[in-house]
């Protein structure tokens, strides 16, 4: 672990200085962020390729996967959650009743600001919620069911691109927590998303290289060697808070939700091609 510290000490003192402007808007902020990456990582890695994490920067990596994905290790997940998908609930009803029948329109459609709510609605949050108002038990909201369910709902969305962007100021709010969460540091290691995702992503830390924070929303639910099991995005968040030795929030408590609505303003207009299987 000092090994660890040390190797994040350097690397957090070496980067350049880069973070968006408080007044900006969330357009100014995507495009500022875009406007990093190009120059970041130069003209071998196209930004719409980064919705493919790590393997859009590592070619060798890239190959594993390819062939990981021809048999990929989430695929029994979506038979279960094609399987949950049809399963009537005590009443009769069934997921369809409150996503609709088209499970191919549903992923897209989230995170959204809910402005009477004023709250981020996620595709998790909505899965337990359809659950809850029908009667039934929720599904824990990390891992198995939820996370295979999501699986099977983000398989069918496959192709259609991120369309979230907070259009009031209600939603605007939401959005800066999202981006102060990125930005601030925490834990003991005094850390930033933004430290490993922004200022030293396509770099090595130990054996693991470190990912680009444009597209991290896009292909999740994601099935991680090191869980042995799918996982959400809230779920990563979680490990990442723990690996930087801060406080763990909740998954769907305020400040996971606001950080993935900003995540997800950040890769408005990317494409969606979860599940996905990581390392």
């Amino acid at each position: 672990m000092k090994k660890l510290i040390t190797t994040l000490a350097v690397l957090t003192v070496s980067l350049t200085p880069f973070m968006m402007a408080q007044a900006s808007t969330p357009a100014e902020d995507r495009e500022a962020l875009k406007g990093f990456f190009k120059k970041h990582l130069g003209d071998s890695v196209k930004l719409e390729d980064l919705k493919d994490g790590v393997y859009a920067l590592d070619s060798g990596a890239r190959e594993q996967w390819e062939e990981i994905e021809e048999f990929p290790p989430y695929e029994i997940a979506l038979d279960k959650g094609a399987d949950l998908w049809a399963k009537k609930f005590t009443n009769g009803k069934s997921f369809a009743d409150c996503f609709g029948k088209d499970t191919s329109k549903i992923r897209v459609k989230y995170p959204y600001h809910d402005e009477k709510a004023d709250d981020i609605v996620t595709l998790e949050g909505d899965i337990n919620k359809c659950l809850s108002d029908n009667g039934e038990k929720p599904f824990k909201w990390k891992k198995g069911n939820i996370a295979a369910l999501s699986a099977y709902i983000a398989h069918a969305g496959r192709g259609q691109s991120i369309t979230t962007e907070p259009n009031t100021e209600k939603a605007k709010a939401w959005y800066a927590k999202g981006k102060n969460f990125f930005y601030a540091k925490r834990g003991q290691l005094n850390m930033a998303c933004a430290d490993c995702h922004v200022y030293n992503s396509n770099r090595m830390i130990r054996g693991d290289l470190l990912s680009s924070a444009l597209g991290h929303p896009t292909h999740f639910p994601v099935f991680r060697s090191k869980w042995g099991s799918l996982g959400t995005l809230h779920r990563r968040y979680g490990g990442c808070n723990k690996q930087v030795r801060a406080k763990d929030f909740k998954a769907q408590s305020k400040e996971y939700k606001a950080l993935e609505y900003f995540q997800a303003v950040m890769s408005n207009g990317m494409e969606l091609n979860g599940p996905g299987a990581r390392k």
